[in-house]
């Protein structure tokens, strides 16, 4: 979105999750939804960086097409499979079993200067700079969506963006869409009682799982949801509001790190499949997600969400 007047009457969101080579599953999805937009992709208010790198134009540097194909290209080089199990292989190390990163740094560093900058300064209409050193921000928000809702309330409280009859979390004129990269399907794998005894090593690892990466990832994104629903159920807004996930994932593909080429043919299937699945919201009083069998699949879901956002930019493209 840019500063100004516009003749929009919503605002428009993207929020995917964090998630590592699972961030091929909304990738997937998010191509689908492009091929069903006529002029590009949709305007978002937080989308992917590999969809923000700036051009001489004022297109995206990649389409969302080409996402996975990043994904394809790059992720075998920033995880590489010197193991069975890398992750766990990392995490061990850390207490001298196994050496060896998670990723590898050194090509992570060829590509950051060209796509990501971890440091920036900026300066204001003053002369005042401000540096900025940037971590994952899957640290703070590994669901962003909140995040992005409250950053455009605070640029519409400063009148940074003027949009008719739009104030600040009223949902009736936010499109919010909401992609997550999946988590491992739920199972009784331990208790609070054994979790009380453990040590520091049983919550980084413990029966095929990592209780600790669990908490920290899983748990903040689901809050997020809830919270999410809630703002929009409670003025009837449901609707204005998707949040695609996929809660099921088994072995290899519940990895965060597996970069193996059968791997992610095996994301790209479950984002496939994850179309064709219907659409889920969640459950306010268990935090589990619910089948909403009248909206149809999450493919239906997506091309209703393609039309509306199409309506929304031909307003803002009315002269």
């Amino acid at each position: 979105m840019g500063s100004g007047l516009t003749k929009g009457k919503n605002v428009t969101v993207l929020s995917i999750d964090g998630g590592g080579i699972r961030g091929i599953i909304p990738g997937t999805l998010l191509g689908f939804l492009e091929s069903k937009l006529q002029l590009g992709l949709a305007p978002a208010g937080s989308s992917p960086p590999c969809l923000q790198l700036p051009t001489r134009t004022i297109r995206p540097m990649f389409a969302a097409r080409d996402i996975n194909n990043f994904y394809l290209e790059h992720c075998p080089k920033i995880f590489p499979q010197s193991s069975q199990n890398n992750l766990v292989d990392t995490v061990t190390g850390l207490f001298g079993t196994v050496t060896g990163p998670k990723y590898d740094g050194k090509y992570l560093k060829t590509m950051l200067p060209h796509f990501f900058q971890h440091y920036f300064e900026t300066k204001d209409a003053n002369g005042k700079t401000r540096s900025y050193d940037l971590i994952d921000g899957g640290v703070a928000a590994n669901n962003p969506t909140l995040m992005a809702i409250t950053h455009i309330s605070k640029e519409l409280l400063m009148g940074k963006f003027k949009f008719v009859d739009i104030k600040p979390m009223e949902s009736s004129n936010m499109l919010v869409l909401s992609l997550g990269t999946g988590v491992p399907k739920q199972a009784e794998k331990y208790s609070a009682l054994a979790a009380s005894k453990w040590g520091l090593l049983n919550w980084v690892y413990n029966n095929g799982a990592m209780p600790l990466l669990d908490v920290y990832g899983d748990a903040s994104s689901d809050m997020v949801d809830i919270h999410v629903s809630t703002l929009f159920r409670s003025l009837n807004n449901e609707k204005n509001y998707i949040r695609i996930q996929d809660d099921t994932l088994t072995g290899d593909a519940a990895s965060l790190d597996i970069a193996t080429k059968e791997n992610m043919e095996r994301l790209v299937q479950i984002g496939n499949e994850l179309l064709k699945r219907p659409l889920s919201r969640v459950n306010l009083e268990t935090g589990r997600f619910n089948e909403v069998g009248e909206e149809g699949t999450n493919e239906a879901a997506l091309i209703r969400f393609a039309k509306l956002l199409s309506e929304e930019r031909k307003r803002r493209h009315v002269d």
